[in-house]
């Protein structure tokens, strides 16, 4: 089948490719010329396991092509897929100034049936505003009478496994209004889900709520353990503990039931706020979604206060060595990272910093700039002199580390565990003075 992907970030660009390694023809297509040309000479724009290679072999096989001119990507497509940002606007509501452009070039351009698929995360009623917007490029052309279809179908791509989420997911969320369009995204998932009680069908608004939907609930169930980890700390119990007892329980699970810092990414903040907004928009308080979103901030400060308390509120002369700053392992993702907050709070009271991060240095240096802090190529190089060790992000290879050589480098044996990756026990055997979330 012949399709078109208007967006190459993480969703674009993981959507074309895997539609392509599946052998349909595919148009990506970008405004960003230079974004554009590196993705020809196999240069990604992310860090995602697996999709350069993808990338390289569906383009040097010609499946996969890229340009910036959307009248060339979808002459002769079935579907178009929106696939570009909804960024948080001030009030906390997704600015859908790209989606709807998008659907106006695509208005201006098409000339015959068409799928238009909102693939980008977006509110409940984007998809009648895309309509619109459609038909009245069309009926400015003179081409009212050109049909085309809008379906919602959400990504639930996680940064890190995107590729493995989209060759094998979960399930497949369609929102369409009529038959034919909801046949032929059925036809084009085929290929995905073998299983067809996978592929969900249902309508439009529906489709749309749901990602929002799933990103909240997530959201909601980190916090909740974030705030239980508080209790925890005061009154002697232990987070895992929990966690391990309420996760057997069947109608919960363990999934997304880890304290730590908080969430952060380029999904949860933003969603969380998009669906707070559409709630009181329609008339309703928000009431719980408000209080994930005020948990998730306050983790941070509380991160900040333990090391406040253990090394003093004046920290200059201070130097912490940095483990992790992505908002998670396996990408170079900086949006919303907790690192961020808790390195600006501590400089901001006079510390320096020795940082590392296996893939999202760059990015980072981009947002944390080089004022007091210096980034290295090896994680036991920021531990030299360091007066702490902050484990920021759960990267694999910081789990079985070698504590007698991070004793030899450090100033002091002092290290702040944002991710709870080792035990109080035997950290305090090793001879570290050990402080994690919610363990005591």
């Amino acid at each position: 089948m012949k399709l078109a992907v208007i967006g190459t970030g993480y969703v674009g660009l993981v959507t074309g490719t895997c539609f392509a390694d599946m052998g349909n023809d595919v148009w990506c297509i970008d405004i960003d010329k230079t974004k554009i040309e590196n993705l020809k000479k196999g240069v990604l724009p992310i860090y995602e396991p697996g999709l350069e290679e993808l990338v390289k072999r569906n383009y040097g096989e010609g499946r996969l092509r890229f340009t910036t001119d959307l009248r060339e990507g979808i002459s002769e497509v079935t579907f178009a897929f929106i696939a570009v940002g909804t960024p948080s606007d001030e009030d906390g509501s997704a600015d859908l100034q790209h989606v709807l452009d998008v659907g106006r070039q695509i208005g201006r351009f098409v000339e015959k049936y068409i799928v238009i698929v909102d693939k980008s995360t977006v509110p409940v009623g984007t998809a009648e505003k895309v309509r619109a917007v459609v038909g009245e490029e069309l009926e400015k052309r003179g081409k009212g009478d050109v049909p085309y279809d809008i379906v919602s179908n959400p990504e639930f791509l996680k940064e890190g496994s995107a590729v493995e989420d989209f060759i094998r997911p979960d399930r497949v969320i369609i929102g369409a209004d009529n038959q034919r369009a909801a046949e032929l995204m059925r036809e084009l998932y085929s290929t995905f889900v073998r299983k067809g009680d996978r592929v969900m069908l249902m309508d439009i608004p529906s489709a749309e709520l749901t990602k929002y939907a799933a990103n909240a609930m997530l959201a909601t169930r980190i916090s909740f353990m974030n705030e239980l980890a508080q209790l925890c700390e005061v009154t002697g119990a232990d987070i895992e503990s929990v966690r391990r007892g309420i996760g057997s329980d069947s109608r919960i699970g363990n999934a997304f039931l880890y304290a730590g810092i908080g969430y952060g990414g380029s999904c949860f903040p933003k969603d969380v706020k998009a669906l707070i907004y559409t709630l009181r928009g329609n008339g309703f308080k928000a009431r719980i979604l408000s209080a994930v979103e005020e948990v998730n901030h306050l983790q941070r400060n509380n991160f900040i206060d333990k090391v406040v308390s253990r090394m003093g509120e004046n920290l200059s002369g201070k130097t912490f060595a940095i483990w992790g700053l992505a908002f998670k392992p396996q990408t170079d993702d900086m949006r919303e990272a907790p690192s961020i907050a808790i390195i600006n709070g501590l400089r901001s009271r006079g510390a320096s910093f020795r940082a590392y991060d296996p893939i999202a240095v760059e990015n980072a240096r981009r947002i944390l700039g080089d004022e007091n802090i210096t980034y290295y190529n090896n994680n036991y190089e920021t531990l030299q002199a360091a007066d702490a060790l902050l484990l920021l992000t759960e990267w694999h290879h910081f789990r079985k580390p070698d504590f007698d050589k991070i004793k030899k480098l450090m100033k002091s044996p002092v290290v702040f565990d944002g991710r709870n990756q080792y035990e109080p026990d035997k950290m305090k055997k090793l001879g570290f003075n050990y402080y994690s979330i919610g363990r005591n």
